[in-house]
């Protein structure tokens, strides 16, 4: 992560103001916030997660009190998936329990924030991942949570139990009854925001809930592969496409027209030896929730025929 140059360290350096503004007109600098700059060229070559981390960074550097990192900007410094979030606003909590003042892209808390659930991550002060992922579920909706959750636990930053802990102390919180659904539903085997989404919509759509990451075996004992969700009783299976699957499937030397030739045939393995049915859904397929119900819907009931 590049360091965050100040503006009053650039004038003590005896950098001149004029020098300053040709540096940002040049992009030879860029402004992260007002007083705060970074190297132009990280910035450009940065996504939305990266450039609000940099947005963070400059925050704590011009803090005047005591504060980490909190909510959603903890989650980015975790690096948690985050689908269609907001990232625009650095969430801080103050460490000396006093309300902050409002102030441009900066949100900041107060409240009771024990010594160990603040930890120091990549050289920063940040809130732990179970606690980061308690508090933004005051502001993500259930779809948003659960994609944040999932990736915690599948990554193993917290476990389930950490999670319930954090948000028996913070049973006083708003949106707790949001919280609360978000832990009931949450899946550790799902291995990305799509698959997340997938189990969302069948819980919002009142579909009958799959089995995650199900293990496919013949009559024999033998392994024929493994899904991304299941319905065994029903005999359909479900594969969810996304980019970041096919790459991260990606064995030395192999292009992505490898991984789909090798998901195609372990998917007619278990067609053929199984009899079930197999659907693949897009991230487009989540654009259209009833839509994509609909579609599980009559495949469930053909399957049932």
């Amino acid at each position: 992560m590049s360091p965050i140059v100040l503006r009053r360290e650039l004038i003590d350096e005896g950098v001149p103001h004029r020098a300053i503004l040709q540096m940002l007109s040049s992009g030879a600098l860029e402004r992260v916030r007002h007083g705060a700059y970074v190297d132009g060229a990280t910035w450009r070559a940065s996504d939305e997660m990266t450039r609000h981390r940099l947005r963070a960074r400059a925050v704590l550097r011009q803090a005047r009190t005591p504060v980490t990192l909190s909510h959603l900007s903890a989650l980015a410094e975790w690096d948690v998936a985050l689908w269609d979030v907001d990232l625009t606003t650095v969430d801080l909590t103050r460490l000396d329990r006093r309300a902050g003042r409002h102030e441009a892209g900066v949100r900041q808390h107060h409240g009771r924030l024990p010594a160990d659930e603040v930890v120091h991550l990549n050289g920063i002060a940040v809130t732990t991942a179970a606690r980061a992922a308690v508090e933004s579920l005051q502001v993500l909706d259930v779809e948003r949570g659960l994609v944040a959750v999932n990736d915690i636990l599948h990554r193993r930053l917290a476990t389930a139990e950490q999670l319930g802990q954090v948000r028996q102390r913070m049973d006083h919180w708003p949106h707790s009854l949001t919280a609360d659904l978000v832990l009931r539903l949450a899946e550790p085997a799902c291995e990305s925001a799509g698959e997340s989404r997938v189990l969302f919509v069948c819980w919002k759509q009142r579909l009958p809930f799959p089995t995650a990451q199900y293990a496919v075996y013949d009559r024999f004992g033998r392994f024929l592969g493994r899904v991304d969700f299941a319905w065994p009783e029903h005999r359909l299976f479900l594969e969810f496409d996304g980019k970041v699957k096919y790459e991260g499937l990606l064995r030395p030397g192999e292009s992505a027209s490898d991984v789909v030739v090798r998901e195609k045939r372990r998917e007619e393995r278990i067609v053929e030896a199984m009899g079930w049915r197999c659907m693949r859904v897009t991230w487009s397929d989540l654009s259209h929730p009833e839509r994509l119900a609909g579609r599980i819907r009559s495949l469930i009931a053909a399957q049932a025929s």
